[in-house]
C-alpha cells in the first residue's frame, strides 16, 4: 500500500473528513515520527509495533563490480519491530 493508496482509504472509511484533512493529518503523523528519530528517540505504537534508529559501526566493504575493498562510514539506520498483536495477525 503507497502513502496516497492509505489516504483514500482512510478518506473513503471516514466521509465526515476532506481527503485534503485526511493527507495532512497522515503527513503530519509521518513528520512526526521522523523528526522523533532524528532526535534518537523511540516510538512506540502499541499493538502495532515500534520504531527505532541503531547504529551501523563503519567497515570495510567489497566494489561488487571490481572487488576493489570500500570504506563504508558509520551510519544511522532506522528500525522496525512488530509488536505482539500485529505479529499473531500476521500468523492467524
Amino acid at each position: 500500500m503507497t502513502k496516497s493508496e492509505l489516504i483514500a482509504q482512510l478518506a473513503e472509511a471516514n466521509p465526515h473528513l476532506y481527503q485534503r484533512d485526511v493527507e495532512r493529518i497522515v503527513t503530519t503523523i509521518f513528520d512526526e515520527i521522523a523528526a522523533a528519530l532524528a532526535r534518537g528517540d523511540r516510538v512506540e505504537l502499541r499493538g502495532f509495533g515500534a520504531f527505532s534508529v541503531k547504529q551501523r559501526d563503519s567497515r570495510i566493504g567489497r566494489n561488487p563490480r571490481t572487488g576493489e575493498a570500500v570504506k563504508v562510514d558509520a551510519k544511522h539506520i532506522p528500525f522496525f519491530k512488530t509488536g505482539k498483536q500485529l505479529r499473531d495477525k500476521l500468523n492467524s
